[in-house]
């Protein structure tokens, strides 16, 4: 014997479904947010300049380049 299906229901599993898809593929495309994508490069600009601020001087001409 066949199941019953309640075809409204089955429409609106399979529109959920669409949108999960459409959204993951949304998401993959567009990737971060503007305020992830500024934190990031603050974070990398912070970093950048510590490392730059305990720098050892060097003189290249003791070293033959």
């Amino acid at each position: 014997m066949a199941e019953i299906v309640n075809l409204h229901r089955e429409k609106k599993r399979r529109a959920r479904a669409e949108d999960a898809a459409s959204a993951q593929q949304n998401r993959v495309r567009h990737g971060r947010t503007a305020a992830q994508k500024a934190a990031d490069s603050l974070t990398a600009r912070r970093l950048d300049a510590a490392a730059e601020g305990h720098r050892l001087e060097r003189d290249h001409t003791e070293q033959g380049r």
